[in-house]
């Protein structure tokens, strides 16, 4: 198979262990028409910290783990799968580190944060409702990153969830309650920021649910990583209201 001829190849980088497991069943669910080869990054402690989150996000750990993906995978794009570890940095410094991985991948990157503005630009939207599994503290750092993108937040909640890993056991009905609780009618969109939640399965549901699109944090990766390539995206319906916006065209 040649270059042209190859499915889009979206390397994805991510934090440590809880919902890993989104990203090859979507890629099954697919039937081929995108690839989703990921590596573990390593982190220092599994802690919802604005500490922590730093130290996850580091350049040393993102080139480290950028380099193990490259010895295995061609890849079309990378993609920081890490909204808290790339927000907390704020939007310049998660400008950089998307740019540091490029550096290091030769290919374009990005990362969940930035996705999520790319995401709410190409769909118009500029209300919305976040429903954040982190702590209070670490919550705010997303806040800020849509303030300075020009992004309304109209109403929010966090949810007090300190690891990755209690995040990772969240089912579908724990997350449809929890955004139908920070639901209102002025927002135009429903945000879900964090990739150790599970959700690439359930987005038609949960956008049935509420009637607006709901944009989770592995959901955005993905289509960000799309939007990376160049090339036209295939059509995944599993991304709900967001595979009918071009992804090359955010």
């Amino acid at each position: 198979m040649t270059d042209s001829q190859h499915a889009p190849t979206i390397g994805i980088l991510y934090p440590g262990h809880a919902a890993e497991d989104d990203f090859p069943a979507f890629e099954e669910a697919a039937g081929g028409a995108v690839r989703l080869p990921l590596v573990h990054t390593t982190i220092g402690v599994d802690e919802h910290t604005p500490e922590a989150l730093l130290e996850t996000g580091s350049a040393a750990r993102l080139a480290e783990g950028t380099a193990r993906l490259l010895a295995d995978h061609r890849v079309d794009a990378v993609m920081w799968a890490c909204t808290s570890g790339s927000f907390v940095y704020g939007h310049d410094g998660a400008a950089e580190q998307a740019r540091a991985v490029q550096e290091v991948a030769g290919v374009p990157a990005s990362s969940t944060s930035l996705a999520y503005l790319h995401a709410l630009e190409a769909l118009d939207v500029r209300h919305v409702a976040v429903a954040a599994s982190y702590p209070a503290d670490l919550a705010e750092h997303f806040r800020a990153l849509l303030a300075q993108a020009g992004v309304d937040v109209v109403t929010f909640a966090a949810h007090g969830i300190f690891t990755a890993a209690e995040v990772g056991l969240m089912g579908r009905d724990d997350v449809i309650a929890m955004i139908r609780a920070v639901d209102v009618p002025q927002a135009e969109a429903m945000l879900v920021p964090d990739t150790a939640m599970h959700s690439l399965g359930w987005i038609p549901e949960l956008e049935e649910a509420l009637g607006k699109p709901v944009l989770t944090a592995n959901q955005v990766t993905i289509w960000e990583g799309l939007r990376l390539t160049g090339r036209p995206a295939p059509a995944l319906p599993m991304l709900g209201r967001l595979d009918s916006v071009p992804a090359r065209t955010a």
